[in-house]
């Protein structure tokens, strides 16, 4: 490897590192959002404590429908030590057909309505799914782009959960 290639790959890894080290520091953002099943507002603070694992995403979209199982065993796993999968739909047609995909789907973890300003506070969703995972002192610890394997996200829920 030439000097050059090694000089770029040592600033972006700086870089990453340098992300990642700000990311721990940044805390959820509040919201109160419409359950999609109950049409009840859920707000932040009924998560407090818990390991969270908050993910954007909508119906229409191919590899959101694909994490699905993973997070629905995920939920099942983990929730009886103090996590939540907690799914936030960006949907523009509203509540109505996000609630048929958590019926056939049987999507065992909370399902909220997002809004522009929610995906906002959390730093701007670059594409979906997007996921954010939360510790218990409501720090986001990391961020997902893109569809995340089962084998590396239950790692780092675990490794959170310590």
């Amino acid at each position: 490897m030439n000097f050059g290639k090694r000089a770029a790959l040592t600033v972006l890894a700086i870089l990453l590192l340098t992300v990642t080290t700000a990311m721990a520091s940044v805390s959820m953002p509040s919201f109160s959002l419409k359950s999609v099943t109950s049409g009840k507002t859920v707000s932040s603070e009924i998560f407090e404590g818990k390991v969270l694992l908050v993910t954007f995403f909508a119906t229409w979209c191919p590899p959101c429908r694909q994490e699905i199982p993973t997070l629905i065993q995920l939920q099942n796993e983990l929730k009886d030590q103090s996590f939540s999968v907690l799914g936030l739909s960006v949907d523009e047609g509203g509540s109505g057909l996000v609630a048929k995909l958590v019926k056939q789907n049987k999507i065992n973890y909370p399902i909220l309505m997002a809004d522009a300003a929610t995906a906002e506070k959390f730093g701007g969703i670059p594409g979906i799914p997007t996921s954010f995972l939360i510790n218990r002192q409501g720090n986001v610890v990391k961020s997902y782009p893109g569809y995340v394997p089962h084998k590396l996200l239950k790692k780092d829920i675990e490794a959170v959960m310590r």
